[in-house]
């Protein structure tokens, strides 16, 4: 005979069956959405987002009012003392970004004497990486080596632990930006560009710090490059007399900020004198 309780605790247990393949089928929400933020394994491809960790802050403004940042990319160069001995003149300061092996290797005499000199007259030194690379192409190991090899050379050089790099090109990713926290850096741009790295003339370049002292915004992040003769015999002492009119502060990034320079400045590395490690090979 029919046994109807029996056939509705076999429906029962087919359809409990059945809903526990299907949950099982469909993925986890927060899985699909960590793995589209790149959080997991498989994000993006190039590596910009893989890791987990922090990010570096990226700087493009100054924040104490009245202030103006000149900022100097590519050097150690040939210009820098007259750069130093220009600014020094008119009680003004500024910061400069030094790469490893760009326009020349930082460990040659001339260079490590150029770096002692715009350090020892108050000057800011940060880095600019070791070989002007384009950062987003690189691989983990290749950024580290772009950071750290800039840093200790500073380091062993001045004797400080600098707080501040700028990337080449102002490009960066992710990846470099997890880097760059993991090396103590926050990356640093700007918000006025001279023109000077793409050929502007040094007319035009007067001419943009005209529209700029001008417009008069309360804070100014420059890029110039040290490595231009035209940038620092012609445009640096316009630039600094047209400032200086408008009411700014010729200050180092870190005084734009309201922070510190460096993370030290009493390195052992300091006076040890030159070794085999100092090379650009």
């Amino acid at each position: 005979m029919f046994n109807s309780n029996s056939l509705r605790t076999s429906i029962l247990v087919s359809f409990l069956l059945f809903s526990s393949l299907v949950q099982a089928a469909v993925p986890d929400e927060n899985l699909v959405r960590r793995w589209d933020n790149g959080e997991g394994e498989g994000g993006d491809a190039s590596g910009a987002s893989a890791g987990g960790g922090g990010k570096a802050q990226v700087i493009t403004k100054c924040s104490v009012s009245g202030t103006v940042a000149l900022t100097f990319d590519d050097g150690p160069y040939n210009y820098l003392n007259d750069a130093v001995d220009e600014l020094k003149k008119a009680g003004a300061k500024a910061t400069f970004f030094f790469n490893g092996n760009n326009w020349g290797c930082i460990y040659d005499d001339a260079n490590v004497q150029r770096v002692k000199y715009a350090y020892d007259n108050g000057f800011q030194i940060a880095s600019h990486t070791w070989a002007h690379k384009d950062l987003k192409s690189l691989s983990r190991e290749d950024l580290t080596s772009e950071f750290t090899r800039t840093q200790d050379a500073i380091e062993k050089i001045t004797g400080v632990k600098v707080a501040y790099t700028r990337p080449p090109y102002g490009n960066y990713n992710d990846l470099v930006l997890q880097v760059a926290y993991e090396q103590g850096q926050t990356l640093v741009n700007w918000d006025f560009d001279s023109g000077d790295s793409v050929g502007v003339a040094a007319s035009d370049q007067k001419a943009r710090y005209d529209k700029i002292v001008q417009e008069h915004p309360e804070t100014i992040l420059s890029l110039e490059h040290e490595v231009h003769d035209t940038s620092i015999y012609d445009v640096l002492p316009y630039a600094i007399q047209k400032l200086q009119k408008t009411g700014y502060k010729l200050v180092t990034l870190a005084e734009c900020l309201g922070t510190q320079p460096y993370h030290n400045e009493t390195s052992s590395a300091k006076g040890k004198g030159k070794d085999d490690t100092w090379t650009c090979s």
